[in-house]
């Protein structure tokens, strides 16, 4: 785990060494519009289009995998307002998304419960699934999207132990306990990057992360960029990861 404060030179990245899978808390967007006057609702905005690049930016370098944290099981305690101004703007991005994702070759998943999300959201969210689906080996971004770890795992806890009611045999192994995740399919992330200066993982990925790489910067989401993308892979391919061995 490390805090990094200041980046290096992006040409110092060693583009034959990328992770494959990176995970980001995208946090800090009320602190940084309030650090403005500005209302939280537009750090909110802002964080959006952070979004936007660092999305485009993977996927020009060769990342295969971007999962980010938009929403969590917890975030519905926030005021209304702000709630419903993350709705609409998800809202939006997906609406503007949909004419570009199959023409860039770009998969979108969804994890997390979207049962509760609006219609609207769930149509969209369908849509982008069926436009997607088709892709072959392509960039893919995982929007989390009421999503909580332990949620995720209770989910799959109660998929698994419907199975079994249903008379299916074997036993239930690490493999299998995957397989019926939200993330099914996609590798565990390597790098975990968590901006705004918090350093805790916020019941994100909690599987998946049993051996990702955690480094957190006190960069605010809106402010992230490029730079900290490739300051966040150089602290990574400085890691020994061992795995348990030696």
């Amino acid at each position: 785990m490390a805090l990094l404060k200041k980046t290096r030179k992006a040409e110092e990245v060693d583009r034959s060494n990328l992770p494959r899978h990176i995970a980001i808390i995208m946090d800090g967007n009320g602190r940084w519009a309030k650090k403005r006057g500005m209302p939280r609702t537009a750090g909110h905005a802002a964080g959006a289009e952070t979004f936007r690049r660092v999305a485009t930016y993977c996927k020009d370098i060769g990342l295969e995998y971007l999962t980010v944290y938009a929403f969590s099981t917890e975030n519905w305690k926030r005021p209304p307002e702000e709630v419903a101004a993350i709705m609409g703007l998800l809202e939006k991005y997906l609406g503007e998304a949909i004419e570009k994702m199959e023409r860039d070759g770009i998969r979108l998943r969804f994890f997390g419960d979207t049962s509760v999300l609006s219609d609207k959201l769930l149509s969209l969210i369908h849509e982008t699934d069926e436009i997607t689906a088709h892709l072959g080996k392509t960039f893919q971004t995982n929007v989390c999207l009421n999503y909580g770890g332990r949620d995720e795992i209770v989910r799959a806890a109660r998929k698994w132990a419907e199975r079994v009611k249903a008379g299916e045999e074997g036993a239930l192994d690490e493999e299998i306990f995957s397989s019926l995740l939200d993330s099914a399919g996609v590798p565990d992330p390597e790098l975990l990057i968590r901006p705004g200066g918090e350093m805790r993982i916020s019941n994100f990925l909690m599987w998946q992360s049993a051996y990702s790489e955690l480094v957190f910067t006190d960069t605010l989401w809106p402010d992230f960029g490029p730079k900290d993308i490739d300051a966040a892979i150089l602290e990574y391919q400085k890691r020994n990861r061992r795995f348990g061995g030696l």
